[in-house]
């Protein structure tokens, strides 16, 4: 921070989820991930009513700035409040998510195969930092075109279908690439679902995943439940960039 730059503002594309004991910062534009310690998380939220950096150590300032956190603005521009995220229950690891770990029976789908290569196509073309945010682009595409939501048992089939055919080629399929690529196959039947992204802590932790547009998971475990979600694409309701 210098003292021509005194005011700043959040980004759209940078969310903010705001557990007891810390704040994330996710920026769906480059993917970037930080983590901000109650004190720090402090200064965050005080100057997110005012949209004033002189609340803010400015080595704290000068390196949310230098990481496209916030931006300097002309005058005050507050932002909107962190997501207000539970108390994460105690945690030793035993709870992970099974998906891309576990082989699922069932026939190559040639429907899923074309929109995981549409999804590898995406993230693999073009620079790197800025993988995350063609996905969320072309996820939000793939939604507007839907006619009518997609029942829970063709939601649960389509993930089913991305998960069998992902175990054949050499390439990355986590849960962001099945997420997306799920989508991609409902989409190209004019279906809808709600494509979610979100974070729970204990430890810090990503994840991505699809729900009914009732806001039933699909083919997901209950533990899924323990994420607040950033972003979501397709709900009504929804955190849109």
């Amino acid at each position: 921070m210098t003292d021509a730059t005194p005011f700043a503002q959040a980004p759209r594309h940078v969310r903010a989820v705001a557990f007891p004991h810390v704040l994330v910062l996710i920026d769906y534009r480059t993917g970037h991930v930080q983590c901000l310690l109650p004190e720090a998380a402090a200064y965050w939220q005080e100057a997110a009513r005012s949209g004033r950096l002189t609340t803010m150590p400015q080595p704290l300032a000068g390196h949310l700035i230098r990481t496209g956190a916030l931006r300097p603005t002309r005058e005050p521009t507050p932002w909107d409040a962190p997501l207000p995220a539970p108390t994460p229950a105690a945690s030793w690891g035993g709870a992970e998510h099974t998906a891309g770990f576990t082989r699922v029976a069932g026939p190559f789908s040639t429907t899923a195969a074309v929109a995981l290569a549409r999804t590898w196509s995406i993230t693999g073309i073009g620079r790197r930092e800025h993988a995350m945010n063609r996905l969320i682009r072309a996820i939000e595409a793939s939604s507007s075109a839907t006619c009518r939501p997609a029942s829970p048992a063709e939601a649960s089939e389509a993930v089913l279908a991305v998960r069998r055919t992902a175990w054949h080629p050499p390439v990355r399929t986590a849960c962001l690439e099945e997420s997306a690529a799920a989508t991609f196959l409902l989409g190209s039947q004019r279906l809808s679902v709600v494509w979610c992204h979100g974070i729970a802590a204990a430890p810090v932790r990503l994840h991505a995943w699809v729900q009914t547009v009732d806001g039933n998971l699909v083919a997901e475990p209950p533990s899924t439940r323990a994420y607040t979600p950033a972003l979501t694409i397709g709900a009504r309701h929804q955190h849109r960039l």
